[in-house]
């Protein structure tokens, strides 16, 4: 497959070993640790498949315990928590050579009809087409992308538009408010399961939460001088969406103290319908 949609897809395809034991697959790739995303997104569709499709998930909790090792499958164990009446609950365990390395709780909701119904506006309702790719920008800045980079591009199963330009020095990240916004869009088909789109936006939404924290410390496409991990993830689905087509995800961080940055993030379809909400920690330390 050279599609990274498709890919996406095949990722996301666990393979079932027992009723309530599943195997994901994760790909050799030149990172120290597997990516945050993945293994949430794996989770949530481990925890999906044991659960019946007219009840989508509305919520997850979830705690990264150890970093996984690229290139080793990892095994997700669902337990059957509770079945409602219109609540249905699973916990799982993500595990890899013998150890947890991920938790993650969801809770799936039987749509029903609500009293009232409002939501915060969206401040970035921008055409995402006006928009510079984001290879795009950091290559016209570089004058070209270190190979590294190249390969990331490649792969990305995500098209990524920032609203705002990127900045590139130091005097131009100094005192900015720690806000961004970024358009994003699966580079391809996901097909129909409305599971694989949720897990696929469950995926995209570790990508760049944590970018509001660092916006007010260094360029985000420079040289890092912070190592820094995600150390637990939440989301709550208000809708259903599709991620083969545009979401704005908003994000912005409250507070980072303790070597602790928190980000929250909300997504929206191009008419401003509030999609999903997300609130994430990361660890920050200096290299």
């Amino acid at each position: 497959m050279t599609n990274p949609a498709e890919r996406l897809v095949d990722l996301l395809d666990l393979e079932r070993i027992e009723v309530n034991i599943f195997r994901g697959r994760s790909p050799q790739e030149s990172l120290q640790r597997v990516f945050g995303g993945q293994v949430a997104g794996q989770a949530l569709v481990a925890a999906g498949r044991t659960v019946d499709a007219d009840r989508p998930v509305h919520s997850l909790h979830a705690y990264f315990l150890r970093p996984g090792r690229p290139g080793v499958p990892i095994v997700y164990q669902v337990e059957r928590v509770r079945d409602g009446r219109t609540f249905t609950t699973r916990r799982v365990t993500a595990v890899q050579e013998g150890r947890t390395i991920f938790n993650l709780t969801a809770s799936f909701h039987l749509p029903e009809e609500g009293a009232f119904a409002h939501q915060l506006p969206p401040r970035h309702l921008v055409d995402p087409e006006s928009l510079p790719k984001l290879a795009d920008e950091v290559r016209d800045h570089l004058g070209g992308l270190p190979e590294p980079m190249e390969r990331m591009a490649r792969r990305m199963p995500f098209d990524i538009r920032y609203v705002d330009r990127l900045r590139w020095t130091k005097e131009e990240v100094k005192d900015a408010d720690p806000r961004s916004a970024v358009w994003m869009r699966a580079v391809g088909p996901l097909g129909d399961d409305p599971l694989v789109h949720t897990c696929a936006v469950t995926y995209a939404s570790d990508m760049t939460l944590l970018d509001a924290v660092r916006i007010p410390v260094e360029p985000l496409w420079g040289p890092r001088s912070f190592d820094m991990a995600s150390l637990d993830h939440a989301m709550w689905f208000h809708r259903p969406f599709r991620a083969d087509e545009w979401f704005l995800y908003e994000q912005e961080s409250p507070v980072a103290a303790g070597g602790r940055g928190l980000a929250r993030g909300r997504i929206y379809d191009r008419e401003g319908r509030m999609l999903v909400s997300v609130v994430q920690e990361g660890l920050f330390r200096k290299l």
